[in-house]
């Protein structure tokens, strides 16, 4: 997924309760649900961050040699100022945008 088009806030808003338990029944379980998606999201920026930052990596032990390079810079301030995970899962689990399964409730069905 592209999160840089997410449309999540950059910033903490406060959320009501009562909403984010709708589709679940149980404020805990959506709480997990967004918490598990918050990691997945984490874990795949994290890569990818590493992937971009892997183009700049410098292998020389030279202490002398140690450049400053805008790019590299650029990239980190990007994902400094990108909405964290938990604000992105959220966002995508009012959109409607997460998949759970919950199998106690689909062996009772």
């Amino acid at each position: 997924m592209d999160y840089k088009k997410v449309k999540a806030p950059a910033t903490t808003v406060t959320r009501d309760l009562d909403k984010l338990d709708i589709k679940t029944g149980n404020i805990y379980e959506a709480v997990s649900i967004i918490s598990k998606r918050s990691n997945q999201i984490s874990v795949e920026i994290k890569q990818e961050l590493n992937r971009k930052l892997e183009e700049f990596a410098n292998y020389t032990d030279n202490l002398e040699e140690i450049f400053e390079n805008r790019e590299q810079i650029e990239i980190s301030r990007f994902y400094e100022r990108m909405p964290k995970p938990t604000l992105i899962a959220i966002q995508e689990y009012i959109d409607n945008k997460v998949y759970y399964r919950n199998p106690k409730r689909e062996n009772k069905n």
